[in-house]
């Protein structure tokens, strides 16, 4: 039998399929795994990701939506929420200090360097940002 999450994530694609959002795509990677999705993200118009196509992969967890997914992208980006990795960082809010549950360590939680390098230098965030625009399309 088909679990909640299940049924519901099922609904949600078939959603998005049937009413699609601009500058976003979304399927599963695998037909059998409701809960994996690969995701496209275009660059939307008149900011510095303009024109780039960024891939990334969902995960959400059995107990969705009391839980919230994760997201990794695929894709080089540079952006104060994206971990080197591609892990998006969806605790930023969090103060950074190690998690007293042990859920995250404080390094898990924010990229200082992003947001510093937005407000202070950003021409050299505008660059590394257009490298990433330029590497994703070099792999359509």
């Amino acid at each position: 039998m088909a679990s909640q999450a299940s049924l519901l994530l099922q609904k949600q694609l078939k959603d998005l399929c049937k009413n699609p959002v601009d500058g976003f795509s979304a399927g599963l990677v695998d037909d059998s795994n409701v809960f994996e999705w690969s995701v496209t993200i275009v660059g939307p118009p008149d900011t510095f990701y303009e024109g780039g196509f960024f891939n990334a992969i969902m995960s959400f967890p059995p107990d969705y939506p009391n839980s919230p997914p994760t997201m990794k992208f695929t894709t080089d980006v540079w952006h104060p929420n994206v971990y080197t990795d591609g892990t998006v960082c969806i605790s930023i809010l969090h103060p950074p200090v190690d998690d007293p549950n042990g859920y995250e360590l404080a390094s898990e939680r924010w990229m200082p360097i992003h947001t510093k390098e937005w407000r202070e230098s950003r021409d050299e965030f505008r660059k590394k940002v257009s490298r990433c625009v330029r590497r994703s399309q070099e792999m359509l």
